[in-house]
This record gives structure tokens, C-alpha cells and sequence, in this order.
């Protein structure tokens, strides 16, 4: 699984830390590890957690990732920017349990986390804790198991409901603010990422000639 990482610029000083506690888990159990930015609070892409929103939704819907771990002060913010792309389905993550259920329950392809609200001594182990029950094992088998098959139908009836009502991804690109676009895509590190990911092919060469500007 490819697994997007996108900090936002309050939160930018700990970019190390998040990613470090991402790759120590993930890859250990197959999955790649894509860090999108931000890396210090210094970079001169500044990325706000409606940003994190619509990279989740461009990299969800291209392909080039197959879930997005992100987040903000409380992890409010990223959350609700998120769900407003089209085909994101993202949770708030706080501690283990809930990563434990929102991959049984919810089966999302995203979580926003709070990296300042209660980030406090330790937080690098809570942060592993998440991403290991999170990531190692198969999603989406429901809790509890006796319950697992209408929760499924109820995912699929809220994917269909989220279909209904969003645009597709290429026409909301088409329509949002071309200059917050331009800004969320111009991390360093974007451009390299992307395009070796993505398969969606008019997403990637809408992407690309906004980029050129």
C-alpha cells in the first residue's frame, strides 16, 4: 500500500517525528511511505490543513496513494477539509482504539491527528500505536464480527451517497481557487511523487499544467 504523509504548518516542527513513527511501522509490514511535506516550519511551501484536504483528494483519486495519514493542531480541521474531496473517507484518530475501529468499522482510505492537542510526553509511541492497528492486519472485518456485514453495507451505501453529491475529482479541480491549488502542490517533493504514482491520467496532466502555471 502506498501511504501518503502531508503535515500542515503549524505543525510543521514535528514532521519528523510523525514520520519517523509512520515509516517505523508501515514499512516493516510491506507498505511505502510517501512524505509529502511539510519537513521543517522553514520550507517555503506552507501547506494549511485545507491544503492537506485537497492533496488527500489528489492523491486519493489519482491513485498515487492509496490512503492518506495527515492532521492539524486537534485534527478537526484536516479532517473536515478531507471529507470534503470527493471519494475521501477520513477519520480522527486519536489513540489506538479508535484506529483500531475506524479500520474495522469505517475501512477509510484516510485520518487526520492532532499533533498539538494532548502531543505530550510519549506521543511517538501513541503515534505507533495508532499506525500498527491501523495498518498491520486486514481492514474492514468489522467490530463486533457479528455486526460486520451490515456495516459493510452501510459503507457501500455511504460511498454511493458521497458520489451523489461530490463533483468528480477533475471537475473540482477545475473549480477550485487555481492559486490555492498551485500553492498546495509546490512542496519540493510533490512533483517527484506524483508523477511516479499517479495513474489517473487527466487528473496528472491537469496537475501538471496548473503547476506550469
Amino acid at each position: 500500500m502506498k501511504i501518503a504523509l502531508i503535515i500542515e504548518n503549524s505543525q510543521a516542527a514535528k514532521s519528523e517525528t510523525v514520520h519517523a513513527a509512520l515509516s517505523a511501522v508501515a514499512e516493516p509490514l510491506g507498505h511505502q511511505v510517501f512524505h509529502y511535506g511539510m519537513y521543517t516550519p522553514e520550507d517555503k511551501a506552507s501547506l494549511t490543513y485545507v491544503m492537506n484536504g485537497l492533496l488527500a483528494g489528489i492523491l486519493i483519486n489519482s491513485g498515487a496513494a492509496d490512503f492518506v495519514v495527515t492532521g492539524c493542531g486537534t485534527g478537526m480541521g484536516s479532517m473536515l477539509a478531507c471529507n470534503a474531496m470527493p471519494g475521501v473517507f477520513c477519520g480522527l484518530v486519536i489513540d489506538p482504539t479508535d484506529a483500531f475501529l475506524f479500520g474495522q468499522i469505517n475501512d477509510g482510505n484516510a485520518i487526520s491527528m492532532p499533533y498539538a492537542k494532548g502531543f505530550g510526553w510519549a506521543a511517538e509511541l501513541n503515534l505507533q500505536d495508532c499506525y500498527r492497528k491501523l495498518f498491520d492486519g486486514e481492514r474492514g472485518l468489522g467490530y463486533p464480527k457479528e455486526r460486520a456485514e451490515i456495516m459493510a453495507k452501510n459503507r457501500g451505501i455511504l460511498k454511493t451517497l458521497k458520489a451523489a453529491t461530490s463533483k468528480d475529482m477533475l471537475t473540482a479541480l477545475q473549480s477550485v481557487d487555481q492559486d490555492l491549488l498551485r500553492s498546495a502542490i509546490a512542496g519540493e517533493r510533490f512533483a517527484e511523487y506524483f508523477l511516479a504514482n499517479a495513474q489517473d491520467e487527466d487528473i496528472r496532466d491537469y496537475i501538471q499544467s496548473v503547476a506550469r502555471g
